[in-house]
């Protein structure tokens, strides 16, 4: 980072704070604090800032700043892995119905059922599922 850059008062208050750290641990006197507190606070850029903990241990006060990601303008991070698809299955399924339905009765009947043992093996397997998950999971 370029030390010609002018500093916020948040770097100014990073670099107090770390400063106050210093003093606790006892790199600096009392009057080397209140000397060097005085001029960060009075800094202007980060060559100014830097140069107060230059004999000191530690990281960078100042760290360097990165690029702003562009945002792409997509969902925010923790909803990134959702993703909405179209009801195709919806639209499918009152398609089926409607044919079935002009049909005749007992072509309902017989889709009903199929529905209804589709959605047994769904629940079973469900539970099968969620008891082998408790059994791998009981002594963790």
């Amino acid at each position: 980072m370029d030390d010609r850059m002018r500093a916020s008062d948040a770097d100014r208050e990073a670099l107090t704070a770390r400063l106050r750290d210093h003093y606790a641990e006892g790199r600096l006197t009392q009057d080397e604090l209140d000397e060097r507190v005085s001029v960060a606070l009075s800094a202007k850029t980060f060559g100014e800032l830097r140069s107060l903990t230059t004999d000191l241990p530690g990281p960078a006060v100042v760290p360097p700043r990165t690029a702003a990601r562009p945002s792409w303008g997509g969902p925010p991070p923790w909803r990134r892995h959702y993703h909405r698809r179209p009801p195709v299955p919806l639209i499918l399924l009152i398609v089926l119905l409607v044919a079935l339905s002009s049909s005749g009765g007992w072509a309902v009947f017989g889709f009903f059922q199929l529905i209804l043992v589709f959605w047994l093996a769904m629940m079973l397997s469900r539970i099968a599922i969620g008891l082998a998950y408790r059994r791998r999971h009981r002594y963790r």
